[in-house]
């Protein structure tokens, strides 16, 4: 990805100062209240363990997901926990066994929010980590176990720690593009 889409991620993120000395997470019951959060872990728990699909969609729904048409929802995935509202899952997503899908940020001296968009029959591999503002767009693949931190265009492939799109050519099929040699291109 280019700068532009990290700056693209940063300019869709809302900052929100804490006062005080302490860390912003410190603050979090001013940012959201008690009650709505352990609501929210509830439905975040059945929806991580339930064996029905049906049953995920409708609990992620309840805490405010927006779940489109067909989503699949991997054992043990994890919606925002604060801000399940920002989360859209368009027609026919899969989201992977333990994913991680983040709304927001606690940092010293602010917290962030920002939507995430999971683009329609986009997949999400087992244990990947999707930070808040990014879009992963329409038919993109995010491999297993890879951090997101930029948004992801289109039918693209990405994978690793932080994620970067994958080359596009069978022979070197699984390597990040700059980590091919530019003797092999």
């Amino acid at each position: 990805m280019t700068d532009d889409s990290s700056r693209a991620r940063h300019d869709r993120i809302t900052r929100h100062g804490t006062p005080g000395a302490r860390n912003s997470l410190a603050f979090w019951t001013d940012a959201k209240h008690p009650l709505r959060i352990a609501i929210n872990y509830i439905f975040v728990w059945l929806a991580r363990i339930s064996p029905s699909l049906q049953a995920r969609r409708w609990f992620l729904r309840r805490i405010g997901v927006t779940v489109g048409t067909g989503v699949s929802w991997g054992l043990e995935a994890t919606p925002d926990v604060f801000w399940p509202e920002l989360i859209t899952l368009e027609d026919h997503a899969i989201v992977g066994y333990d994913a991680t899908i983040l709304c927001h940020e606690f940092l010293q001296d602010e917290y962030r929010t920002g939507e995430v968009v999971i683009g329609e029959r986009a997949m999400i591999g087992a244990g990947a980590i999707i930070l808040p503002g990014v879009e992963i767009g329409a038919d993109a693949s995010v491999a297993a176990n890879s951090l997101v931190t930029t948004d992801v265009e289109p039918g693209a492939t990405v994978a690793g720690v932080p994620a970067e799109p994958m080359r596009s050519d069978s022979s070197n099929r699984g390597v990040p593009d700059d980590t091919v040699d530019a003797d092999e291109e």
